[in-house]
């Protein structure tokens, strides 16, 4: 690797912790230059914009989730402890920065705000969501969970729960989010295996 990819990735590191706690509206090239001791022109020169530095450092954080979440998760055994895995590795990502998952930061920020910054979060978003769905629908071939579960519902549901994680341990301060958190997944996964009941209309 390069001097210059060395000192690119640096920065985007920096970036990325910048924005989990004050969001990519808070990630500028003079608060990097301030933050990383580097000229605003040698930052321009790697970015060219404020809005070409926020999206490269979105794409950065997605490949470190990759790495810390991904990767590993799919590594395993499938089915059950596949999405387990994605579940647990999650809450490990959310604890790897200073604010939280940069993700849910962003998603709040530009939800309401068209544009290339909000195309790429929700990119990333839906990405991670269809994920859970195609790893839950493995574990249906694979015999774990009910013939008749819902892979998408199950995905939004469990994706749901670890929003809720976020709002609890980082806004809330609540002590008890993460048992909470993997009590409320425990009980998603009980009602999806297979041999259990399926919820009735009233129950669902």
């Amino acid at each position: 690797m390069s001097k210059g990819e060395e000192t690119r990735l640096a920065v985007l590191d920096q970036a990325t912790r910048t924005a989990s706690q004050v969001g990519l509206s808070g990630v500028t090239i003079g608060t990097l230059a301030e933050q990383t001791q580097m000229s605003k022109s040698g930052l321009f020169a790697h970015f060219g914009s404020k809005e070409s530095l926020q999206l490269e450092t979105m794409r950065h954080a997605r490949q470190r989730f990759i790495d810390i979440v991904l990767r590993p998760a799919l590594a395993g055994p499938r089915g059950e402890p596949r999405v387990r895995a994605l579940v647990e590795g999650w809450l490990r990502w959310d604890d790897t920065m200073p604010g939280g998952c940069l993700f849910v930061a962003a998603g709040v920020e530009f939800d309401d705000s068209p544009g290339p910054q909000r195309d790429e979060v929700a990119r990333i978003q839906r990405e991670f969501s269809e994920t859970i769905a195609r790893v839950f629908r493995s574990g249906i071939t694979a015999g774990h969970f009910r013939e008749d579960a819902d892979p998408e519902q199950f995905a939004f549901v469990a994706k749901g729960l670890l929003l809720s994680y976020h709002h609890h341990r980082r806004l809330l301060g609540d002590p008890t989010a993460e048992h909470r958190t993997r009590r409320a997944f425990d009980d998603l996964l009980a009602a999806a295996r297979a041999g259990s009941r399926p919820p009735t209309p009233d129950s669902a």
